[in-house]
């Protein structure tokens, strides 16, 4: 699962690169839809590709529970399961997990919870999450690690780097003694965890990397932390993870966030933004956010992004989708959440472009301030 580096900005830690799947190669730096649960909320896998994108997300906790592991093997795999030709990540559900906080059992070698679904209680353990991401068949499979708050307090940060660590090294020990179920390579990706202290992510990061994988992520951010915080965390791991090993920032973030993490050395992104909030009326443009509810694009006919290479966002104006969120169509919501990923896939192609033309810098601080003047709240 190699990650090469193709192109470096000079004035920031940003860098084009390619990761090389066996469903694919992969542009760095790249936005991942979000499909929890094998698919893209109103999105076919047809449309996704024409995006395009090349790489989805899925998530291991919610295709566990539903539809179950004998479902998916049966398919023969999450690939053929949803008829997709491109690359997978699987999150290992360490933040659902840590979101069922009243629900869950965290010990020293693995976690207890109860389905959201029905109650019933299940066991994860380090080994159990790469046999259900092997039986998934995902490229890329994330480690069980424990995702704090970003409020929390150093205690708790501490205890969640010693647990992450533990099971990190049963995962990797776990993956070498087993074998892909469906004919084609599958990678691992270790979680650098510790909220906001530098110390602590550097510990984190110093066991982790002795592995010597060559794709590593960075968890416990984006979950309540200060913005500023978030941005520092980012810089220090652009200096701790060495160069030539892909960052995978889990769970970030708006179109802004995306490019000053870039800006910080980052290669890999998810977030259910673009289709959460294409689902409540809010579109991302140039510039900046709109909800098309409101009632001053009611007689708005101009394009709902003249700028977008999106069909649809040339092809719709902002009055008509008005009108679809106002009687509730479905179309609405396909055309809403179509434009906003063309917007998140677009700007990730605009940004490795410019690093590529080394004007990354200066792109990117005009991108940022003509986007923050013209949010519509």
């Amino acid at each position: 699962m190699k990650f090469q580096i193709l192109s470096e900005c000079k004035k920031t830690a940003a860098r084009t690169g390619q990761i090389h799947t066996d469903h694919g190669i992969i542009d760095t730096p790249f936005f991942m839809p979000v499909g929890t649960y094998g698919s893209v909320k109103t999105q076919t896998s047809e449309e996704i590709k024409n995006l395009p994108s090349d790489i989805l997300l899925s998530n291991t906790y919610h295709l566990y529970l539903r539809p179950g592991m004998d479902i998916v093997e049966g398919a023969g795999g999450l690939h053929k399961f949803m008829n997709w030709k491109g690359a997978i990540l699987t999150d290992s559900g360490g933040y659902q997990i840590y979101s069922l906080e009243s629900h869950r059992t965290i010990d020293n070698d693995g976690v207890t919870f109860k389905s959201h679904y029905d109650g019933s209680e299940h066991r994860f353990t380090p080994e159990k999450i790469i046999d259900i991401q092997r039986i998934i068949g995902s490229d890329l499979m994330m480690i069980l690690d424990v995702c704090p708050s970003g409020e929390l307090n150093l205690k708790e940060w501490r205890n969640a780097v010693d647990i992450t660590t533990k099971w990190a090294q049963k995962s990797y020990e776990h993956f070498k003694s087993t074998k892909p179920q469906y004919g084609y390579n599958q990678s691992i990706l270790p979680i650098i965890q510790g909220g906001t202290n530098q110390k602590l992510r550097e510990a984190s990061a110093k066991y982790l990397l002795d592995l010597d994988l060559e794709n590593y992520a960075i968890g416990g951010l984006a979950v309540g932390e200060p913005k500023k915080e978030m941005l520092k965390t980012t810089e220090w791991m652009n200096d701790l993870i060495p160069q030539e090993k892909s960052r995978y920032l889990m769970g970030v973030g708006t179109p802004v966030d995306l490019v000053e993490c870039v800006k910080r050395g980052m290669d890999m992104f998810d977030c259910v933004i673009p289709t959460r909030n294409a689902r409540n009326s809010q579109l991302f443009t140039h510039d900046g956010k709109i909800n098309i509810r409101n009632a001053c694009y009611k007689n708005d006919y101009s394009l709902i992004d003249p700028e977008s290479k999106s069909p649809l966002s040339q092809k719709y104006t902002k009055a008509y989708l008005h009108h679809l969120f106002r009687m509730n169509e479905i179309l609405g919501l396909r055309i809403s959440t179509t434009h906003n990923l063309n917007f998140y896939i677009e700007l990730m192609a605009t940004m490795r472009r410019k690093i590529s033309e080394n004007s990354f810098e200066s792109w990117s601080n005009e991108f940022i301030a003509r986007y923050n003047k013209g949010n519509d709240e």
